[in-house]
C-alpha cells in the first residue's frame, strides 16, 4: 500500500510518465490544427446549434448520438452557467463567435432562475414550461453562474454584469456559510456532509471575476478559500485533497478509506497556479502553494493514472489505491490542461501531452460524433452512457484551447 504523508516528489521514484509510452507520428502543429478544426469546425457549432433551443433561448442538457436533443424534465442552472461561459471565451479566443447567443441566454437565465421563486439566490433548475423544477439553492450552482457572469465581463466589460456577480456573491454569503468554516452544499442541506467540489468551483468563479474587474471584494473571498483549503481540505495525514467530510470538517471515512478523485487532484493543481498568478503571494505563502500543488499533481500522476493508457481514472483512496478503474472525460480534460501548462512554465514532462490529446479525441471524441463525445468508459472500454452531456464541454474547453494554439489565460486577446 502507498502512503503519500511522508513522500515528496522526489520521492516518486516511477511515475506513469516513464512507464508510457507514445507514438511520435503527431506533430505539434499537426495536433494543434486538429484540435483547431475539431472546436470551430464541429464542437462549438455543434453546441451553440442543435444543442441550443431558439425558442426557450436555453442550451439542451444533453443529446443523443445522431445529434437530437434529449427531452429532459429538468435544466440545470449549471449546465446553462457553463455553456454561456465557454462560448464567451470561445469568441475572446477568436475560434467562434456565439456571443450574442450567449448573452442572450444570460439574460434569460437570470430572468428565469434569480428569485424566480420569490426568496434570494438561483433556483436550481426549470421545468420544460420555464417554471421552477428544483427550488433548492445549490452552492456549485451559484459557483457557475458567478463563472460565467465573470466571462462575460471579460467579453464585454458591461457595468449590469458586474452588478448580478456582486449582488449573488452577496446572496451566497447569505444563504450558504456554514458554521466554523466554509459553506454548505445545498440549502435546504440533503446531508450533513461537506464537499470539496463547490468549493473548488467558487475558487475558480472568484478566480475569474477578480481578474475581470480588479475588485478586492473578490480577492477577500479568494484568500478565505485558500485558507480553508489549506486548513482543512487537504488532509494532514496523507497530504492529499479529499472528496468528503463531516460538519466539523473532519475526513469523513476512517483513514485510508477516504475518496480522492485523480481528476480533482489535477484541477486543484492548476487552480492553485493560477492563484499564484493572479494574486502573487509573499514568498512563503507562495512556496506552501507551488509544494502542495505539486505534491497533488505528483500523487495523482504516479497513482491515477491508468498505466496502459495514460488515462486518468475515476477515484483512489487517499493511500493511493485505486477503487473506481472507470475513465470519465472530464478528469482526462484536466490533466492535459495542467500538463500543457506545465510545459508552458518550463516544467515538461516525459508524457507528449499532444499525442496524449490524440489519443483523447481517438478515444473519447470520435469522429462519427461530430463534435460530441462518450462521457465515460468502464475498465474494459465500454461506454457506460448512451448520451451526450452538455456540461463536459466546459471542461473540454479549458484543455482544447490550449492544444489548439492558446497560450494561459491571459493570452485571451
Amino acid at each position: 500500500m502507498t502512503r503519500f504523508i511522508a513522500r515528496s516528489s522526489k520521492d516518486i521514484l516511477m511515475t506513469v510518465s516513464d512507464k508510457l509510452s507514445f507514438p511520435s507520428d503527431t506533430t505539434d502543429a499537426g495536433s494543434s490544427e486538429v484540435w483547431r478544426d475539431w472546436l470551430s469546425a464541429k464542437a462549438l457549432p455543434l453546441w451553440s446549434g442543435a444543442g441550443f433551443d431558439k425558442k426557450s433561448n436555453l442550451y439542451h442538457e444533453r443529446m443523443n448520438w445522431d445529434g437530437r436533443p434529449v427531452a429532459m424534465s429538468g435544466l440545470r442552472l449549471m449546465v446553462q452557467a457553463r455553456q454561456i461561459s465557454t462560448y464567451c471565451r470561445a469568441t475572446l479566443d477568436g475560434f467562434y463567435d456565439a456571443s450574442a447567443q450567449a448573452l442572450r441566454c444570460l439574460d434569460v437565465v437570470e430572468c428565469a432562475y434569480h428569485g424566480s421563486d420569490g426568496d434570494a439566490g438561483w433556483v436550481f433548475s426549470l421545468a420544460p414550461d420555464g417554471t421552477p423544477a428544483d427550488s433548492r439553492r445549490d452552492l456549485y450552482a451559484h459557483a457557475f453562474i458567478l463563472f460565467a457572469y465573470g466571462w462575460a465581463i471579460r467579453l464585454t466589460g458591461e457595468e449590469k454584469y458586474r452588478k448580478i456577480a456582486r449582488q449573488t456573491t452577496q446572496e451566497v454569503e447569505r444563504i450558504f456559510a456554514a458554521p466554523g468554516a466554509g459553506y454548505l452544499d445545498t440549502v435546504p442541506p440533503a446531508d450533513s456532509l461537506r464537499r470539496q467540489n463547490p468549493h473548488m468551483h467558487l475558487l475558480e468563479a472568484y478566480l475569474v471575476l477578480f481578474e475581470a474587474t480588479g475588485d478586492e471584494y473578490y480577492l477577500d473571498r479568494l484568500r478565505g478559500l485558500i485558507a480553508l483549503t489549506q486548513h482543512h481540505l487537504i488532509d494532514r495525514r496523507s497530504g492529499l485533497l479529499l472528496e468528503f467530510f463531516d460538519s466539523s470538517w473532519k475526513p469523513s471515512e476512517p483513514a485510508s478509506s477516504n475518496r480522492v478523485e485523480p481528476g480533482h487532484l489535477f484541477e486543484w493543481a492548476w487552480l492553485l497556479g493560477e492563484y499564484g498568478r493572479l494574486v502573487s503571494p509573499s514568498g512563503e505563502d507562495m512556496n506552501g502553494l507551488t509544494e502542495t500543488a505539486e505534491r497533488l499533481f505528483r500523487s495523482g500522476l504516479s497513482c491515477g493514472i491508468d498505466q496502459k493508457t495514460g488515462f486518468a481514472l475515476d477515484a483512489m483512496t487517499e493511500d493511493g489505491v485505486v477503487f473506481e478503474r472507470t475513465t470519465r472525460i472530464w478528469p482526462q480534460t484536466e490533466l492535459l490542461r495542467l500538463l500543457y501548462t506545465r510545459q508552458v512554465l518550463g516544467k515538461p514532462e516525459s508524457i507528449p501531452v499532444h499525442d496524449l490529446g490524440t489519443a483523447f479525441l481517438s478515444r473519447f471524441a470520435p469522429s462519427r460524433l461530430a463534435g460530441g463525445w462518450v462521457d465515460r468508459f468502464d475498465e474494459a472500454g465500454s461506454p457506460l452512457v448512451d448520451y451526450m452531456p452538455a456540461s463536459s464541454l466546459y471542461h473540454i474547453y479549458g484543455a482544447a484551447r490550449l492544444l489548439s494554439g492558446r497560450m494561459r489565460e491571459t493570452d485571451d486577446g
